[in-house]
């Protein structure tokens, strides 16, 4: 088995992040069992923000067994296809990260709908890239890769 893995997976053992360091830390112990996990170019560089040299960052990745795998041509494709119906989505609304439910948000002085984009088209390559080489991604972004890749299994 085949795992993709999202950042915010990772910096919840490299920071490490009181809320999620645990389960984060099982499910990669889980998953190396099962197979093998692999990151995207995207994650890659979102990891390398935290160690001093691309040396402590190639050994933290030979040490947990996970592998840079390139995106394909097809995986960045449909990473373009999924960005735009995301920014032609009229909602604009926040979306939860857990359970993908939207909701909007107004200015208490003028009633106006405060929209934003939560995701930028790095979210989507992540997605894709796990979509294409992957059998399923670890992330706490499951409402965003439900939404958007509905056709990935998120664990």
């Amino acid at each position: 088995m085949i795992t993709a893995l999202d950042t915010n997976i990772l910096l919840d053992i490299l920071i490490p992040d009181e809320n999620h360091f645990q389960k984060s830390k099982r499910l990669l112990d889980e998953y190396v069992q099962k197979g093998q996990l692999i990151i995207c170019e995207i994650v890659y560089a979102e990891l390398a923000s935290q160690f001093l040299s691309e040396k402590e960052l190639k050994d933290f990745l030979s040490d947990t067994g996970i592998r840079l795998v390139y995106s394909a041509v097809e995986a960045l494709c449909k990473a373009g296809e999924r960005w735009k119906v995301y920014v032609k989505n009229k909602k604009r609304a926040f979306q939860c990260r857990q359970c993908g439910t939207y909701m909007t948000i107004t200015c208490h002085k003028c009633h106006s709908v405060i929209t934003v984009r939560q995701h930028i088209l790095s979210n989507f390559i992540i997605g894709a890239h796990a979509f294409h080489h992957a059998e399923l991604i670890i992330s706490r972004d499951r409402g965003f890769y439900r939404t958007y890749f509905k056709d990935l299994k998120v664990v």
